[in-house]
């Protein structure tokens, strides 16, 4: 009790001195008023007062330094803008489709012209002469393997328009396997300047002709099937199931410029009449000798007729085709090829549409699954994905199941459907619902697709 007295009466003691102290301040600013030309300082500004100012002047800053980079970006965009597109870039073309493969040949072909495209415009950016033995050993460093004339004919049979070649004299040759004062074959680019984009671009163009000259020949077998199919080029996506891409033929070499000589004797005839003054009897005898050896050996040639190839004898019909009537076959193979048509030209996208689809029969079956087991009207959806995730055969993200669950949802709306709650998605089944009918929904929906009908 007298700890409690005496805290009361200290509490008592610091209210009175502390009235006291505010009834004595207020009666010294009452009785001695500030003097009218003294302006009373303001009070020191708080740290918080200074913190606002410093996060104002740093905004200020960083809008400032946002629309000086929003300036600079436009001013570029502008300046190429004055051309159009078509016009500064008439030479490219379209980038291949990813299911259209090159023979291997082919690819080894597009990396020596790379690679003779570097090494050409290194030297011609040097103003200095490309010779095939420079050219030839530059490529070689770079791809470790043998490159040769006929190479460099394939590809200005491909490109025509990439290089022009000539046969030049006294050009200081580069190594010592040429006579000083001969000719050398020279390699000049049509291109006025070789920059980095041009030889992009020219590596473009090579890729796109072989790629021409590869549906060429996947032209000619398409027809040479029973019944022919016919694809236009542009909307090819992939090549024939049946056509062999390693088996096309390599692109023919074209000519080049050959070194003029002067004209030398072919035959033992010709070497008797330029030399016969220079000759002894018994050299002249033996060369009329020879002379008319190849004379007797060149008739005997004309006078043997030239085999013939046999045909190869036709291909007898299956066993297993014998008894089927002609009509029910001719509409098998019409059904093959419309379906063979429509995968030729199906885009890359409707590829991974129908992959996705080919997995959703055993997702729905999974996923009915999880909802029996969990026991509950609705699921989120990373709780369903990661239940999917770890029970399906195929290893997928969660992304990648994410898809799949909402294409699912799409194909089969009224069993599965999906409501987004603030920041979640819910998935709700409808366990009312047969699961043999949505699969069998689901794989008449895939056959259509497969068929051309598109989503």
């Amino acid at each position: 009790v007298s700890l409690k007295s005496r805290l009361q009466r200290i509490k008592r003691r610091v209210e009175e001195r502390t009235t006291a102290e505010a009834s004595s301040s207020s009666s010294s600013i009452t009785a001695t008023p500030p003097p009218p030309s003294i302006t009373a300082t303001p009070p020191p500004p708080s740290s918080e007062t200074l913190r606002l100012s410093r996060a104002k002047e740093l905004a200020a800053r960083a809008q400032k330094r946002k629309e000086d980079e929003e300036k600079k970006s436009e001013a570029p965009a502008q300046t190429s803008a004055e051309l159009p597109a078509h016009q500064r870039y008439h030479s490219l073309a379209q980038a291949a489709p990813p299911g259209l493969v090159l023979p291997f040949s082919y690819r080894v072909l597009a990396e020596m012209f790379r690679s003779m495209d570097t090494v050409v415009a290194m030297l011609y950016n040097r103003c200095e002469t490309a010779t095939f033995s420079k050219v030839q050993r530059g490529v070689q460093d770079m791809m470790h393997k043998r490159f040769e004339e006929s190479h460099v004919g394939q590809i200005r049979c491909v490109f025509p328009e990439a290089y022009t070649f000539r046969q030049q004299k006294d050009v200081p040759p580069f190594h010592g396997g040429v006579k000083p004062g001969g000719y050398q074959l020279t390699v000049e680019p049509v291109r006025p300047v070789l920059s980095a984009s041009r030889l992009l671009d020219r590596r473009r163009v090579f890729h796109l002709n072989l790629l021409s000259i590869v549906k060429q020949h996947h032209k000619a077998f398409l027809s040479s099937l029973t019944p022919p199919l016919s694809v236009p080029e542009d909307k090819l996506t992939r090549w024939h199931p049946r056509f062999s891409v390693d088996t096309v033929p390599a692109p023919q070499s074209a000519a080049l410029p050959r070194a003029p000589h002067a004209q030398r004797p072919a035959t033992a005839r010709e070497v008797l009449d330029q030399a016969r003054h220079l000759l002894t009897p018994k050299m002249e005898k033996a060369l009329v000798s020879a002379a008319l050896r190849e004379d007797r050996a060149a008739e005997g040639e004309e006078k043997t007729p030239p085999r013939t190839a046999a045909a190869p004898p036709a291909a007898p019909p299956a066993a297993a085709l014998r008894g089927v009537s002609q009509s029910l076959l001719d509409r098998i193979r019409a059904k093959e090829a419309q379906k063979l048509q429509a995968a030729l030209t199906r885009d890359p996208a409707q590829d991974q549409r129908l992959l996705m689809m080919s997995r959703l029969g055993e997702l729905a079956r999974i996923l009915r699954g999880v909802f029996v087991a969990e026991k509950k009207p609705a699921l989120t959806m990373e709780v369903v994905c990661n239940r999917l995730e770890s029970s399906y055969r195929s290893a997928l993200t969660a992304g990648e199941m994410e898809k799949h669950v909402r294409l699912l949802a799409e194909l089969a709306a009224d069993w599965l459907s999906i409501h987004p709650i603030r920041k979640d998605f819910y998935l709700k089944l409808n366990k009312g619902m047969e699961l043999s009918a949505v699969l069998d929904r689901l794989s008449r929906r895939l056959q259509e697709e497969e068929r051309g009908g598109g989503p």
